[in-house]
């Protein structure tokens, strides 16, 4: 019997992919079928999964890549093949997505479907200037309006002559084209000429913009700013609370184009810390970790793990892959048997805590010479110890464990590469403006100047934030001026180092 498809049509939210609701994000990460938006933010597709097909329906100003009775067809003919289908769209799918008729569609087909409801712009934009479109004693009524259609047009499905007086607030979406006509069709009916005007561009998202005025002036103001869809139009007094209210465009790196030069693996943590701040962060892993071509020699240490006095762990990446050749031979934690373990922070620790250890030291400063000096009054002559790490390591640990008397047996494990195809994008993110640069560790100094052909010349203007000192002397030693270098050697600390420096730029953080 063949399988009934089901069709989600979901709400992905004003923007920012977080606002996505549970449920959407559940249904999109089992989808079969993905039929997307232009304002379905592209960050929402990896959640999909990887076998998922993935299909543009593309709708935007000035053109159709599918028409909607196409969009309608393919939902049900992928229904119809016994496919979960979503249906993904920006914003909510039944304010002004048409989603109702592909709801329709759908039902006429004999499809079952369900509407997953999402975050309006509507309200979401407003809320993220500081506006909300209802406040006690300023507006006890709002209206939602398109602005699609030119005010002047005969048999017009909006009456602004009607709306003038309606509500206390007017949001209009998708008006910007045709924003001198609204205004004069307000003003026209009524509505006074200095009543406020707020514009909202890409709303909820680190490029938001926000133009204010009032319905004599904002035409003007749009026009001289240049300003594009897509836009969010707020009228009324509540546009007046924003003075007070706005929140999300005083965040420290609010705007900020920050480049993320972590592993692919590892850039998320950073991107989320930084988004968490307003930034906008544009991942260009400079980092590509290559296991060592013969691993030989540690499944041989591990099968004698237990016979080691300490392990020591200079990363997190070394942690990680340790644990999955020790799990190729059948084993887990208890391979250690006695052996102490030792992490160089706190990251390498709670990669260590994953996987049943719990480490027996970690210095307070997360550098080799500290983690040396830490294991100087617990290193014992004729200790044996064992060091997993990446190819090419500074020589400060194992040379100075080998004074101790210990007995130092020192494996790579992996080789931190340069990615092959990560040149052309660095370009491409230099050419387009960056604000900040963050490096967390050495190599990611030396592979951006690999991909970079060495031109140092492109971070001028550029703030160089560091992750520690080690960073922070390659950085220099490569030419380049390091502006800012965490006080805790961790990407938090980084984070935060970032937005104390700019807080103390001017106060909010502004430059």
């Amino acid at each position: 019997m063949k399988a009934l498809g089901i069709a989600y049509l979901v709400g992905a939210g004003p923007g920012d992919p977080r606002l996505i609701t549970v449920r959407g994000l559940e249904l999109l990460r089992r989808a079969d079928v993905v039929v997307y938006d232009r304002l379905a933010d592209p960050r929402l597709l990896a959640e999909a999964p990887s076998n998922a097909e993935l299909i543009d329906a593309g709708k935007g100003p000035g053109h159709k890549m599918l028409r909607q009775e196409q969009i309608n067809d393919l939902l049900i003919g992928k229904a119809r093949e016994g496919k979960t289908v979503v249906r993904l769209k920006g914003g909510d799918p039944f304010l002004f997505g048409r989603g109702g008729e592909e709801a329709l569609a759908l039902a006429t087909a004999g499809v079952t479907f369900e509407v997953v409801p999402g975050v309006t712009s509507a309200f979401a934009a407003p809320a993220y200037a500081g506006i909300p479109v209802t406040h006690r004693g300023v507006a006890a009524s709002v209206a939602v309006v398109t602005g699609s259609e030119d005010p002047a047009k005969e048999a017009a499905a909006v009456d602004w002559s009607r709306l003038a007086h309606a509500a206390d607030t007017l949001v209009v979406l998708m008006g910007l084209a045709n924003l001198r006509a609204i205004a004069s069709a307000l003003v026209q009916a009524g509505r006074p000429a200095g009543t406020p005007v707020a514009l909202v561009r890409w709303g909820t998202q680190p490029s938001q913009q926000v133009l204010m005025g009032t319905l004599a002036t904002i035409a003007d103001q749009a026009e001289a700013a240049a300003l594009t869809s897509p836009v969010v139009t707020i009228i009324g007094d509540v546009v007046n609370l924003r003075e007070t209210l706005a929140w999300f465009d005083r965040k420290p790196l609010f705007g900020k184009r920050v480049l993320v030069t972590r592993t692919r693996q590892q850039a998320g943590v950073l991107s989320e810390l930084l988004t968490a701040e307003g930034a906008m962060p544009l991942e260009l892993p400079t980092i590509e970790l290559v296991p060592a071509e013969d691993l030989a020699p540690l499944d041989t240490a591990l099968v004698r793990l237990s016979s080691y006095q300490w392990v020591v762990f200079t990363s997190a990446n070394a942690a990680g892959l340790l644990f999955q050749r020790l799990a190729a031979q059948g084993k887990d934690a208890r391979a250690f048997g006695a052996a102490r373990v030792c992490a160089i922070g706190p990251g390498t620790a709670a990669t260590l805590q994953q996987y049943g250890i719990l480490v027996d030291f970690m210095p307070g400063e997360y550098v080799a010479e500290k983690l040396l000096e830490g294991l100087a009054s617990r290193v014992k002559a004729g200790d044996r110890v064992l060091l997993p790490r990446a190819a090419g390591g500074r020589e400060v640990l194992p040379h100075g464990l080998h004074l101790l008397g210990a007995h130092v047996e020192e494996i790579p494990i992996y080789e931190a590469r340069t990615p092959s195809l990560a040149r052309e994008r660095a370009r491409r993110l230099f050419c387009d403006g960056l604000d900040i640069v963050t490096f967390t560790s050495s190599s990611t100094v030396r592979n951006l100047l690999d991909l970079l052909d060495g031109d140092t010349g492109l971070l001028n203007g550029v703030l160089v934030a560091s992750i520690g000192p080690v960073t922070s002397a390659t950085a220099r030693e490569a030419g380049l001026r390091v502006d800012v270098e965490a006080a805790m050697h961790t990407v938090p600390g980084l984070a935060r180092a970032l937005v104390e420096h700019m807080t103390a730029v001017l106060p909010g953080g502004r430059l």
